[in-house]
Order: structure tokens, then sequence, then C-alpha cells
């Protein structure tokens, strides 16, 4: 069952006893080594290296549990790069809501190009080239438009204005061993708040009705379980988790917005599940046996 969230006593939690893999400047390290990497909580790792890098993720969970044979797949088949997506509108989000920095590195708003006319069409050609030297992904006055309806949208609602206001850390790397199978767990949340010891999950969707019924369907609860013991491992104590639900599709002339927060059911359940897809894997790993067929 969904719950709703209410606001972190305002004092301090406690110290926060996690490994900080930061340089003695107090500024970040980036682990290049995407091979081998110790348990801790890193804060400088790319995205791009946080996914080419070892340990098991909650996605990679989710694969196990639909055949392990595809956990592997994923791994190993190309990516046709020509086909991928140019915009995802949930990345902008995400990247507003959590990065509002680094938005205007990562995206740049189209200007309106006369395709009538030869002029026209070349000056948008010559935007596009210099946008894929750069490498800024492209969107449209509308949508940016509407990422910005949808990120005040958040910030009308007390406690989502609070967990993006708050202190914390946006896309940090944890990584710690499962102590009944030895392997190495990762997860990257969204954002986690130490000093209150709250982790936020911000999620988009058409339908955020939906959303309140198909958390297991989407092993939602998974990935609560999963990414709480992961800060648990770092900072010895279980957080606050919430999902910050934005919903692309307006209503009454508004984007809806609602905080959730798993009930203790779900979130064992979630527990037992991950437990049991990492066994699944340690099963694997040691046979070299990955089962393909669906039962």
């Amino acid at each position: 069952e969904m719950e709703g969230a209410e606001h972190p006593h305002n004092e301090n939690a406690g110290s926060d006893p996690h490994r900080d893999c930061s340089d003695e400047t107090g500024e970040v390290a980036d682990p290049v080594i995407v091979e081998d990497i110790e348990p801790g909580i890193y804060y400088g790792i790319s995205n791009e290296n946080y996914h080419a890098g070892p340990g098991i993720s909650k996605s990679q969970l989710d694969d196990i549990a639909d055949t392990p044979a595809l956990y592997l797949w994923r791994k190993n088949a190309p990516v046709d790069t020509t086909k991928t997506k140019t915009l995802d509108l949930g990345t902008a989000f995400h990247c507003r809501v959590l990065e509002p920095e680094e938005f205007s590195n990562r995206f740049i708003v189209a200007p309106e190009f006369n395709r009538r006319t030869n002029a026209g069409k070349e000056e948008e050609k010559a935007f596009l080239m210099e946008c894929a030297s750069t490498g800024k992904t492209v969107i449209t006055a509308e949508e940016d438009r509407k990422i910005e309806l949808m990120y005040q949208s958040v910030m009308a609602l007390p406690l989502g204005q609070w967990l993006v206001e708050s202190a914390g850390h946006a896309e940090s790397s944890i990584y710690w061993e499962d102590p009944e199978t030895g392997i190495l767990c990762r997860c990257r949340p969204d954002k986690i708040i130490p000093e209150f010891h709250w982790i936020m999950d911000v999620k988009t969707t058409a339908d955020i009705q939906r959303f309140k019924t198909a958390y297991y369907d989407y092993r939602y609860h998974v990935q609560d379980a999963f990414y709480s013991d992961g800060y648990e491992a770092q900072f010895g104590v279980q957080p606050t988790f919430v999902f910050l639900v934005a919903s692309t599709t307006i209503e009454c002339g508004r984007y809806p917005v609602e905080i959730f927060m798993m009930g203790e059911e779900a979130k064992l359940a979630g527990q037992q599940e991950y437990h049991r897809n990492l066994r699944t894997l340690s099963d694997c790993l040691n046979t070299d046996e990955w089962p393909a067929i669906k039962t």
C-alpha cells in the first residue's frame, strides 16, 4: 500500500557514518575505473561510467526476475544509437528538478525556423550541427514550457519544495556487498538528503492514478527496499524513501504532482524479492547456466 509522506522532523538526524570518496581538498574525484570499485558512496561518477561499471543494479535484477538470460543479453547486445529517441521528456524534467544548474548545458531550446524557405532550412541545419558538436539535446519551446510548468507544480507542493531545496546529493552512486551472496550491488538514488536520511526518486507518468496501483508491476517496491538497504549499508540508518511523481498529462489546467511512500508490507515484499533475485544470479554465476525460457 502506498502511503502519503509527511515532513521530516526539524532536527539533525545524526552523523553520517558513510564512506566519503572525495579527495583531501574536498573536491569529489570521479573514479574513472569501471572494472573494479570498492564498496562506498561516490559523488563524482558520471552516468556513463556508472552504467558501464561493476555491480548489480535494480534494473538488472528486473531482468533476472524475467529470465537470467535477459540479464546477459542486455549487457552484451549492441545498441543501435541511430535509432534511440532524441528526447525523453522525463530525462529533461529529471535534470530540471535535480540538477537545474546543468539544464542549460544539456538542453537547448530550438528557435523557430521557416522551413518553407531555403534560408530557413539552412539555418536549421547549421543549428542542429552546432548542437551535435556540443552534445546538447534539442527541445522545442513547447517542451521547455511544459517542463517548466511541471517543475513549478512540484515547487507549489510544500513537501515537493522541501525535497528539491534541501541540501543533499543528486546522482550519487552507492556500492555495497550483499551479505548473503557476496555480490556487489549498486544503486544511484536521484537524491539523498543525509541530514534527515531521506531518499527521493523522481518519476514522470502519463496517468498518476495508474501509478498508485501499478507499483508492483514496475517493481517499485523492490527499488525502495534495494535502495534503502544500500543506503543503510553506508549510513547505518534505514532512510525514508519517497517517490515524487509528476504527471505529464494536464488536469484542470495543471500538471498534478503527488508524493508516495511504500507501506511496510510492500517494502518487506520488495526486500524478499530482490534477495530471491540475487540468489538466482549467484546460482547462475556458480553454474554458468542462464535459463532463457520463461515459466
